[in-house]
């Protein structure tokens, strides 16, 4: 089953609200696959929100040509996590298409994937609505793509190539009870530094 999407902004919107992802991600040098669970939170921003006006700014685009956007929140742990050790953060994404139809163009971010750094990506829909977003940084590249099975269900694959070379696949169900809100074996401390930060999985 797949939910007819008119356009990506229509795919952000599908993707407010709580989810509780599954993660497995596959080590492709380790030849090891790590289990991780996460609390994801999405929450739509609308035009003229001045951290969308900021967002465009940041990557020298014209703020007109923004559709919408969001900001991301997430919490989670991973199976490798050493004590104390946490993955949270949150992330500001503005949408400018480049076609007519709005289903392709750049998406704009405060921080990436697989670096913390500012960075613009692409986005594409494919033929079966799927949502397909490719970032290349500057020592590496990711790829990822997110579909719904249906309106409370979200799936995630995504592909990181370069320094880090991984594989994962999540299970994304939307959070409907109240209360709803820490995520399953999340730490309490703070953002972890390094690589385990960078590789977060930010889900949106």
């Amino acid at each position: 089953m797949s939910l007819p999407i008119a356009d990506a902004i229509s795919f952000f919107r599908l993707s407010c609200g709580r989810w509780r992802s599954q993660r497995s991600s596959h080590h492709l040098l380790h030849r090891r696959a790590e289990a991780g669970a996460s609390l994801i939170v999405v929450e739509e921003l609308p035009l003229g929100d001045e951290r969308l006006t900021a967002i465009a700014a940041l990557h020298g685009q014209d703020p007109a040509g923004l559709v919408g956007g969001c900001r991301v929140r997430w919490a989670g742990s991973m199976a490798w996590d050493k004590a104390g050790e946490a993955h949270e953060g949150e992330s500001v994404f503005g949408l400018i298409p480049t076609d007519e139809l709005g289903r392709a163009g750049l998406l704009l971010r405060d921080r990436g994937y697989a670096e913390t750094a500012p960075v613009a990506g692409h986005f594409r829909m494919d033929e079966r609505d799927g949502l397909l977003l490719s970032t290349d940084y500057e020592t590496m590249s990711s790829w990822e793509r997110f579909s719904f099975a249906g309106p409370n269900v979200r799936l995630r694959s995504s592909t990181v190539e370069g320094l880090s070379n991984t594989a994962s696949f999540c299970i994304e169900t939307r959070c409907l009870e109240e209360g709803d809100t820490e995520a399953p074996g999340a730490a309490s401390a703070g953002p972890a530094d390094g690589v385990a930060q960078a590789l977060s999985p930010l889900g949106w």
